[in-house]
């Protein structure tokens, strides 16, 4: 079974999608199977991968779900979709808006999409799912799937306060429902480390937070060739592979691989 992760931050506009997508492509030029989900009813996973129409789908993340509901099979095959870099995708659209209604009056409603995901699992080392900006059930079910949360934050004074009510969410993911649930990390996103703001928000992050979480070393740039990147649907490394934000992408994506492969020769080192 491969590695589950929720990429979230109830706070927008911290470059959650643009990892998301990124890390993905990085894992799948490891040598990685990866899985994307875009479990957001916005669909700009979906879009920035190259499926712009997201309303003309035929087949979304809330066909899934909704066969899930129902108790009846579904065609995988249908659903998930390739891109030429080397990942798969389950694209979603404005459908997934009507997620909490669907599922308020079921039972294991913080569980569907765990349950909806378990034919598959199998399939790939890296399943990453970008989530939307809220603390709602669409969240709370990435959450209750995920093995690891993947915390993006922009280097910005506000978005770095908003932290504390996510963590506080997670937590109680951890009491209540996916006790297996661990933080991967903090990465440090949209960053311009010429300005003070962002170098004071930075060593902030790093003083309040690494002794008990990750801050991953590697922090993202904010730079006009991501956000092209994904407007024409490529990963950084093809759209501009010489660039700073697609290095530090590169960087990051072998940090959270050495991450894991440390954690594992603990757990062996244990074990034995």
């Amino acid at each position: 079974m491969g590695q589950i992760i929720a990429i979230a931050n109830q706070k927008g506009g911290v470059g959650k999608t643009t990892t998301t997508a990124n890390i993905g492509f990085g894992l799948a030029k490891e040598g990685k199977k990866v899985l994307l989900i875009d479990f957001d009813p916005q669909g700009d996973l979906t879009t920035s991968l190259g499926w712009n129409n997201t309303e003309l789908l035929e087949n979304t993340i809330s066909d899934l779900v909704d066969s899930v509901i129902k108790g009846e099979k579904f065609d995988y095959s249908k659903l998930i979709k390739s891109h030429t870099e080397g990942v798969d995708l389950i694209p979603s659209n404005i459908v997934l808006s009507n997620f909490e209604m669907k599922v308020v009056n079921e039972i294991g409603r913080e569980t569907i999409l765990d349950t909806s995901l378990k034919p598959i699992k199998s399939n790939y080392d890296y399943i990453l799912i970008d989530c939307p900006p809220s603390l709602g059930l669409i969240t709370i079910n990435a959450l209750a799937t995920a093995n690891k949360v993947l915390i993006p934050v922009q280097a910005q004074y506000l978005p770095a306060k908003g932290m504390t009510m996510f963590l506080q969410t997670v937590s109680k993911v951890q009491t209540k429902i996916n006790p297996d649930l661990k933080i991967a990390g903090i990465a440090i996103t949209l960053a311009n480390m010429q300005t003070n703001i962002a170098r004071s928000t930075v060593e902030q992050i790093r003083k309040n937070f690494e002794p008990h979480i990750r801050v991953f070393k590697n922090i993202i740039p904010s730079a006009v060739k991501a956000s092209e990147a994904c407007v024409i649907g490529k990963s950084v490394y093809t759209y501009a592979k010489e660039s700073k934000v697609a290095e530090a992408y590169n960087q990051l994506t072998k940090e959270i691989l050495n991450t894991e492969k440390q954690q594992t020769k603990k757990k062996e080192s244990y074990i034995r």
